[in-house]
């Protein structure tokens, strides 16, 4: 992507190295679990189990292209917003061929790049050029480098592992990763030893009880990582350092779908995997401004309309839920029983460093990347901690083993900062920016607009670590298959929808330094 004027961080890189499929294959095989009808079934000798990532293939590698469009005309929008849908259909069907074609792949070592990976840089390469005719023929410009984003490489279950004692997740500062390094005791466990591994007639999987994550290394003992969480910037004499809390809930009625109106509006099952909503009641692929207005709201001030919705958390202790054998559910390796919150605290906060101006109607903001196994850290913004440690300890590349009477928190920080015009943008990230974690500052322009927070509990029994490396009753976050459930993948998404001159109310009690709701 062109310069981007949200990053605020030296990010920690998650490598995709591309190799060839001889050489993967002679790691000892490929995932094999099912990605298809049968993925969600619990596996009867270890229903309770997620397996150890084994030295193997594990997933495909396909460079984000919705992150790389920087300006797409007005006129363009619904057509690009589709074919890029088309590019995350195209990859989940890819990973699932990957996963259900196990003896094929021991029997031909050039099956993979004959029978998939070669395939789908066809179909990419395609989309790609129907997003430039999309573009150019409204009037636009098209960067014609896009089109070498068509190839796509698979990773190891090596290359895609969390932890490892590298790192557990970065510095942190008010929320916000800074990339730091890690100051230890980043694993729970070793990973299984490469003799450990299948061979190649019968492959390895990576993890989880639909073969697709987590594995041990995406789990720490919590007690056992020092203290990452920086100071938060000191505040001017200009702060505005009130707050407005608004009570919508936990999504308690059960208010799902796997849609996301904001990267792909008009695509059924466009998030390939499940959220919760609250705030307003009748957000899907199809909502629009209008009838975001016009719809109910979960929340407790019936001014506040916006959109809050955020991937699903799972326990994976071989339960099945009401999607087991749906799109976004089951089927795309999304499995386990959904986890209500105990509880869902949105609170938006001011800058330490001036006043904040009103939110502008309809403005979107996503945080985090669901795809940092592809794209890397960079984007990464959300933090795991447990109650008790979140102002000590919060994590991004791994999910926390909370001790007894602890409870697993998502943490999230919204960028607070606006470019003064645009409600949403082409990659959906350059008219939002965060402040500089240093001062506070909003840099290039930007002004300071009430950040959005948002701290959600689970009551879940704490993940155990067995001595063969496999993890007894995991959990995970939902997200795209081929991103094999990292922690680091998780994100929240926001759509400001207010009435009755709520917006400005908000950004008065923040001016003024009270606590409102």
């Amino acid at each position: 992507m062109g310069r981007n004027i949200r990053k605020r961080r030296s990010p920690l890189t998650v490598k995709v190295i591309a190799a060839s499929a001889a050489v993967a294959l002679g790691g000892g095989g490929l995932l094999y679990a099912q990605m298809n009808a049968s993925a969600h079934e619990s596996n009867n000798s270890a229903q309770n189990y997620t397996k150890a990532a084994a030295a193997s293939v594990a997933t495909i590698s396909c460079p984000d292209v919705g992150q790389k469009l920087t300006n797409v005309p007005a006129n363009a929008k619904m057509g690009v917003a589709a074919e890029l849908a088309k590019l995350d259909k195209q990859i989940t069907e890819a990973y699932a061929r990957l996963a259900s074609t196990r003896q094929a792949q021991a029997n031909d070592a050039n099956f993979v790049q004959n029978a998939i990976v070669g395939p789908l840089k066809e179909k990419r390469a395609a989309t790609i050029d129907r997003i430039r005719i999309d573009i150019t023929r409204v009037g636009g410009q098209f960067n014609s480098s896009l089109a070498q984003l068509a190839a796509c490489t698979t990773q190891t279950a090596n290359q895609t592992t969390a932890g490892g004692g590298n790192n557990n997740g970065g510095q942190n500062n008010n929320g916000q990763n800074n990339g730091g390094q890690n100051n230890g005791n980043g694993q729970a466990t070793a990973a299984p030893s490469a003799s450990a591994s299948a061979s190649a007639s019968a492959p390895a999987n990576v993890g989880g009880q639909a073969g697709n994550g987590p594995v041990a290394a995406d789990f720490v003992d919590i007690t056992k990582v020092a203290p990452n969480v920086l100071a938060k910037p000191q505040k001017q004499q200009t702060a505005s350092t009130g707050s407005f809390t608004t009570r919508c809930g936990v999504n308690a009625n059960k208010n799902h779908n796997t849609d996301n109106v904001i990267v792909a509006p008009g695509v059924t099952n466009g998030a390939h995997h499940l959220h919760d909503y609250v705030g307003n009641q009748k957000v899907n692929a199809f909502a629009t401004n209008d009838s975001m207005l016009a719809a109910p709201s979960s929340c407790q001030n019936q001014s506040d309309l916006s959109s809050y919705y955020w991937p699903v958390v799972r326990v994976q202790d071989g339960s099945q839920d009401f999607d087991q054998n749906a799109d976004g559910g089951g089927k795309e390796g999304n499995v386990g029983k959904i986890l209500t919150p105990q509880s869902a605290q949105i609170k938006y906060v001011g800058s330490p460093a001036s006043k904040v101006v009103a939110m502008p109607q309809f403005l979107r903001i996503i945080t985090g990347d669901a795809k940092t196994t592809t794209n890397g850290l960079a984007n990464a913004n959300a933090h795991w901690s447990c109650t008790g440690f979140e102002n000590k300890v919060q994590l991004t590349e791994q999910y926390p083993i909370c001790p007894q009477g602890s409870n697993v928190v998502r943490i999230f920080a919204f960028q607070s900062c606006w470019d003064g015009v645009n409600i949403d943008s082409a990659n959906h990230r350059s008219h939002v920016a965060f402040a500089d974690p240093a001062s506070g500052v909003c840099g290039n322009g930007f002004k300071a607009i009430p950040q959005l927070t948002m701290s959600l509990v689970y009551k879940i029994t704490p993940p155990t670590i067995q001595a063969d490396g496999t993890v007894k009753n995991a959990y995970a976050v939902d997200g795209f298959p081929e991103q094999l459930h990292k922690p680091s993948t998780d994100h929240d998404d926001f759509i400001s929808v207010t009435k009755n001159n709520l917006a400005a109310k908000i950004a008065n009690c923040i001016n003024t330094g009270r606590k409102c709701q």
